[in-house]
């Protein structure tokens, strides 16, 4: 089947006309174009990415490079990545994918449903099969829900479908466009202990809120409230609510990392943030046969203006 006969066929099984439509995105991969009253969004199949989310009356709160590779087996560099079954590197093996493997693999878009207050809810799936036991000998399903309104929702459900326990590590990696990464700050994580990656993972503790001056990238342990990126540039909170979720990574390349990153102009590092949920290193979760688990992420955007 051909491109266009694949978004064809997409379209009229679950497009929903003038609100939601398989596009041909970047590299010709598949997205949803959604636009309501209350927002537009953009979501790539592949991955089941969301790339662009933009509420009504606000400026575009995802950050997305444009040197982002579009082509299969190469990540996309913004939005809001899914890492499963692990973070960062495979612990037991370097040469498996980082941050694994299904934000590299093309999902199945179940559903996508128009609400009556005006949200959209797009339902993927995807799950295992040889391409992913290659790397992980496990059975699962997952679901991601994924609902587009004044706020964003985005629900991860994770199913152990095999005959044995697992353990796996999850985040949704969302990039944050900022105004100036060294006029931002970071609420909410005022005295949490955190790992830093960039001192071989050695605990600290977080003092007061977060601010950049340097390569950053924390993961904060037990920290399952609230956190809100205060934008000084732009003018306003990005907030993000957490269920399920006991990790808080923030990451930031500053002009160091990102001078060697092939798919980031090397000054677009000013420009964005990663503050994501999770459950990663000693938050990972566990799953018995045909046990079920669900993090939850809410996403807001307010302009100071309007506190």
């Amino acid at each position: 089947m051909t491109n266009d006969a694949k978004i064809a066929a997409l379209n009229e099984r679950v497009s929903i006309p003038g609100v939601a439509q398989i596009v041909s995105g970047n590299g010709g991969l598949p997205k949803i174009q959604i636009e309501t009253a209350s927002a537009t969004a953009e979501i790539y199949l592949y991955g089941a990415q969301v790339t662009a989310w933009k509420p009504a009356d606000a400026n575009e709160v995802l950050f997305l490079s444009e040197k982002s590779q579009w082509a299969e087996g190469k990540a996309i560099r913004g939005g809001i990545p899914v890492c499963f079954p692990w973070f960062r590197a495979k612990a037991d093996d370097p040469q498996a994918p980082a941050h694994g493997f299904v934000r590299t693999k093309e999902w199945v878009v179940e559903s996508i449903a128009a609400e009556q207050d005006d949200s959209v809810c797009v339902r993927f799936s995807t799950g295992s099969d040889d391409a992913t036991r290659r790397w992980w000998p496990f059975d699962f399903r997952l679901e991601y829900r994924i609902t587009i309104a004044r706020d964003l929702k985005l629900e991860l459900t994770m199913k152990n479908t095999g005959q044995s326990a697992l353990r796996f590590e999850e985040a949704l990696h969302t990039y944050f466009g900022v105004g100036d990464i060294e006029q931002v700050s970071v609420t909410g994580l005022d005295g949490t202990t955190y790992l830093d990656n960039r001192d071989g993972n050695r605990g600290k503790t977080q003092s007061g809120d977060l601010r950049f001056s340097s390569q950053t990238d924390n993961a904060y342990v037990n920290a399952s409230g609230p956190v809100e990126i205060v934008d000084a540039v732009l003018g306003r909170r990005l907030k993000t609510k957490k269920w399920s979720s006991n990790s808080t990574i923030v990451w930031n390349p500053w002009s160091d990392c990102a001078a060697s990153m092939m798919d980031l102009r090397q000054d677009e590092w000013c420009g964005m943030l990663c503050v994501e949920g999770g459950n990663i290193l000693d938050s990972a979760v566990m799953l018995q046969p045909q046990q079920t688990h669900t993090m939850t992420i809410g996403i807001s955007a307010v302009s100071e203006s309007a506190l």
